[in-house]
């Protein structure tokens, strides 16, 4: 059976879902898949009630303002991918003693997608910062972004990797600052699916793959892991690729199991509340499921 992947980002920062497929175990699962990236003016939610996909990769949040708008049926949240941001700040120059601080009264081009931006301002107010005198620039879409970045005098920029590993490869600027490490784990990026497909035998196996994927990407050699990986993303080196995936590793990103914790959700909840972007604090139960259980193959 062939499974209909689609991501509303690609980023190295999704390894284990990438390494799923790419690292063969689903193949394992006699599994295949198409995978793809969300277009401009689509929604995970009304692709997945169509039909038009099976699994996603979202946010545990992207389903808190279509829930406040009374939209029905939503996907549910099945399996974590990763439990801290995965965005980084990369400044012009060198600086081996940045403090949060810096940003204020400095040009600040950050990704202004509802998670990023909002993780973004709970990190900085978190670490001191007041946020109403950080000179923020929406400069588009991430790839808009780095063109921009390369070619004006914008102070730090917010990406994820492997773009920000790629501006430093290149000598454009300097990692100064991991955002998930700089705030406390959160429910992050989730995998989710509709609730009918999520009873399925298909997606019972997919889990599987999916499970064996993230323990190997925790684990394995970055180098190991970018070489498998190298096909999803040939415009970047494959040591940028091990450099990204190693810091990913060192954060923690892609520690714990598939299961959503039920503490991150409610830090997710945390911070959205904190900036005013939700009503209410939308049960665990109505969003997210417990992973099925998973058979063994022979």
């Amino acid at each position: 059976m062939a499974l209909r992947i689609i991501v509303s980002r690609h980023s190295v920062f999704y390894s284990p879902l990438i390494s799923t497929l790419a690292a063969g175990f689903l193949e394992k699962q006699n599994l295949s898949a198409e995978y793809g990236v969300l277009q401009k003016g689509q929604r995970s939610s009304i692709l997945i009630h169509q039909g038009a996909a099976d699994i996603m990769q979202s946010a545990v949040a992207s389903n808190w303002k279509p829930r406040e708008a009374g939209e029905s049926p939503l996907p549910v949240h099945f399996a974590q991918i990763n439990q801290r941001d995965g965005f980084f700040l990369v400044a012009r120059r060198p600086d081996s003693a940045f403090v949060w601080t810096k940003l204020e009264g400095r040009t600040l081009m950050a990704d202004h997608g509802l998670q990023p931006i909002t993780m973004l301002k709970y990190a900085a107010k978190s670490n001191g910062v007041d946020w109403k005198t950080v000179r923020l620039i929406d400069a588009g879409t991430p790839e808009e972004m780095q063109s921009a970045f390369r070619a004006g005098n914008v102070d730090y920029i917010h990406l994820q990797a492997p773009a920000s590993h790629q501006l430093e490869a290149e000598g454009a600027g300097s990692i100064v600052a991991s955002v998930g490490e700089s705030m406390p784990p959160v429910a992050f990026s989730s995998l989710c699916c509709s609730r009918d497909f999520l009873r399925t035998d298909a997606c019972t196996r997919f889990l599987e793959a999916f499970r064996q994927a993230r323990e190997w990407v925790r684990s394995a050699p970055a180098e190991e892991i970018a070489q498998k990986q190298a096909s999803y993303f040939p415009d970047i080196p494959g040591r940028v690729l091990a450099a990204a995936i190693t810091r990913y590793q060192t954060v923690g990103n892609w520690q714990g199991g598939v299961a959503i914790p039920r503490d991150l959700y409610e830090q997710a909840l945390n911070v959205f509340e904190s900036a005013g972007e939700i009503r209410t604090r939308h049960p665990y139960e109505e969003v997210c499921a417990t992973p099925p259980a998973v058979p063994s193959v022979s």
